[in-house]
Parts: C-alpha cells; sequence; structure tokens
C-alpha cells in the first residue's frame, strides 16, 4: 500500500482503540494533495503516533493469501483480471442458486490496479478492490438481457463471464451468445454482479429491469476474491486466468 493509504488506516486504528476516551476538540479543513510529494514529506509527530497502528495494518496487509501464475490487469474490451473476478462472481452464485448464475458482471472501473505474477497478499487485495462492493444476484428476462449487451457493447466492453459479445467499433452490439446458445427473449436468466452495477450505474441501465435481486449477507466482492486465492493455494494452485474472446470489438 501507498505510504499515505497505511497513515490513514494506521489513524482509524487509533481512533478506535482509545475511544471512548478520546474526543475531539477541534477539527480544521484543507486540501492536500496525496502525492508522492506528500509522501516524501510526513509529518514526524505524526508518524511517531500511528507506528504502532502501522505495524499492524503492515501485518495484515502483507499477509500472503496464494500466488499468481501470471501478470493480470483490467482493460477493455476484455482482459484476464476482469475474466477471473467475473469468473469469481459468477460461481459465487453457487451458494445461492445450488450452481453458477448464467453470467458474471464486473465493471473495469471497479478493478484499480494489476495483480503481479507471484505473492499475493492481502494488501493487494486491497488495493486491487478497494471498494465494499457485494454480490448481487439478478434475475433478468432475456428482452433485458439483450438491453445488458447493449450497455456492455456501449462501455466497448466490461469484464463478463459465461457469455460471448461482438461488439462494433461504433458501440453496436453485433452478436452475443450466453452458455453457448442465442438469447431467449421470454427465458429468465440469472446475472452475479455487485450492489453498485445492480442499482444501474456505470451505464448498467439493464439491470434495473431485474424481476428479482438477491445479496446475500456479507458476500463482498473482495472477500469473495480472498476465499478464491486462498482456496486455490490451499490446492496447491496458483491463480490464473486466459483471454477467451468473451468480448470482440470489430
Amino acid at each position: 500500500m501507498k505510504h499515505s493509504h497505511i497513515l490513514i488506516a494506521a489513524l482509524a486504528l487509533a481512533l478506535s482503540a482509545c475511544r471512548p476516551a478520546c474526543r475531539v476538540v477541534r477539527a480544521e479543513g484543507s486540501r492536500v494533495a496525496m502525492d508522492a510529494a506528500f509522501d516524501a514529506r510526513p509529518d514526524a509527530e505524526a508518524i511517531a503516533l500511528l507506528a504502532p497502528y502501522k505495524y499492524r495494518v503492515d501485518s495484515m496487509m502483507g499477509h500472503v493469501i496464494g500466488t499468481s501464475a501470471i501478470d493480470m490487469d483490467a482493460h477493455r474490451p476484455e482482459s484476464l483480471l476482469s475474466n477471473l473476478v467475473a469468473d469469481i462472481l459468477r460461481e459465487a452464485a453457487s451458494s445461492t442458486l445450488g450452481r453458477p448464475a448464467d453470467m458474471g458482471l464486473v465493471n473495469m472501473g471497479g478493478l484499480r490496479t494489476t495483480l503481479s505474477r507471484g505473492s499475493i497478499t492481502m494488501g493487494d487485495a486491497y488495493e486491487i478492490l478497494p471498494f465494499e462492493n457485494s454480490l448481487c444476484i439478478l434475475t433478468l428476462r432475456g428482452s433485458s438481457l439483450r438491453k445488458l449487451f447493449e450497455n456492455i457493447a456501449y462501455r466497448l466492453g466490461e469484464g463478463v463471464s459465461g457469455v460471448r459479445l461482438e461488439v462494433s467499433d461504433d458501440r453496436k452490439l453485433l452478436g452475443a451468445t450466453i452458455g453457448g446458445l442465442p438469447i431467449d427473449d421470454d427465458r429468465l436468466y440469472t446475472v452475479a454482479t455487485i450492489d453498485y452495477l445492480a442499482e444501474g450505474n456505470d451505464g448498467m441501465s439493464a439491470l434495473t429491469e431485474a424481476t428479482s435481486r438477491v445479496c446475500p449477507p456479507g458476500a463482498t466482492l473482495r472477500s469473495l476474491f480472498i476465499t478464491y486465492v486462498e482456496q486455490q493455494a490451499q490446492a496447491g494452485r496458483s491463480v490464473t486466468a486466459q483471454m477467451e474472446g468473451r468480448v470482440v470489438v470489430r
């Protein structure tokens, strides 16, 4: 984690540790650029105050939970990291549905950094997935699913699992299959995604047409990612992904 990020996390631990004895006596605000210049000139008093809490944060974030066989990043129309996370979401629906969802969906903007080859730490999970997004399993009629594919086409790709999309460079949907089959407008399909997208954000307006929505408690995307990496490690496997032509721009 960046030095300034560690300070913020350590400060949160320090404040929680001193309650209820601590009280705010004055509050002032200003804009401070969190950049390399800030990290180069840290406040000595603050560093001393936060040192024991920073140690605790470093210990937690430095914990190795597994390994990655390859470097993975996130980019449109398709990427290794987005494929991996979309697959994790789709499989995570099994605990609710008794089977994987028909489709997994994650937005590229929710994946904030790359996953490097080698050890995967708890800190890596927090840097890649810094938001408190949670799993939501939506049921969509085929006609709404087609609109969702059009939403994704307009974005020139997002992280998907279980589907294949062909998109024109002017953002039109040219073709789509789900589970290897054409869309049936009258059939009901399940989509495993995150609550942020389930609300129609990032241009995924079709998701608001869901006929049902289940968001299992405590199933954050980060926790699902961590669990998956740990399970792979316990099985003696490294995390990996493949480019499969899930979204192709022509």
